[in-house]
């Protein structure tokens, strides 16, 4: 996969949007990371969870949602379907939605398909015209200004879907 902005831009896009969706608060979300001593990083979606708002298993739904909704953003955006657990650009989101799945399903082929049908899911859901249109919108605004914080991305997404956290 290409580290080109507009896929950046999208991949990140993704998540923020899912993070407002299932009403997690969004901090900040970039193209721009700032270059720390881990691995290299592309963007970056830091997001909030009020942790007292979900129970134990609505949260680790959730977070699979978010983890996986960066991928599918990339994937809707460059019109390749393909397994975000097999394209190397992925593997942080793909091992955040593993673990996050684990305490949901011990088995770990329960836990592969659970995962699998979360992407379809995400899938139709980002594919909506409302959905993509506010994710789009998200993206375009990462591209002008490489960095929202939270309350912009609220903004974008309740002008499109009438979501807010």
């Amino acid at each position: 996969m290409d580290e080109e902005p507009d896929v950046i831009a999208y991949h990140e896009s993704g998540h923020a949007f899912m993070a407002v969706l299932v009403g997690a608060r969004v901090r900040r979300v970039t193209i721009e990371p700032e270059d720390d001593d881990g691995p290299r990083r592309f963007g970056d979606a830091q997001i909030e969870w009020r942790i007292s708002q979900f129970t134990p298993k609505d949260r680790q739904e959730k977070f699979v949602l978010v983890a996986l909704a960066g991928p599918v953003a990339e994937m809707l955006y460059s019109g390749e379907p393909f397994h975000p657990g097999h394209v190397a650009e992925w593997s942080d989101d793909w091992r955040a939605a593993w673990e996050a799945a684990t305490p949901l399903f011990r088995d770990e082929k329960k836990r592969l398909r659970y995962l699998e049908e979360a992407t379809r899911q995400i899938y139709q859901l980002l594919d909506a015209e409302n959905h993509w249109a506010a994710l789009a919108a998200i993206a375009d605004n990462l591209l002008a200004h490489e960095t929202l914080d939270g309350e912009q991305v609220e903004e974008i997404v309740q002008g499109w879907t009438g979501e807010s956290t």
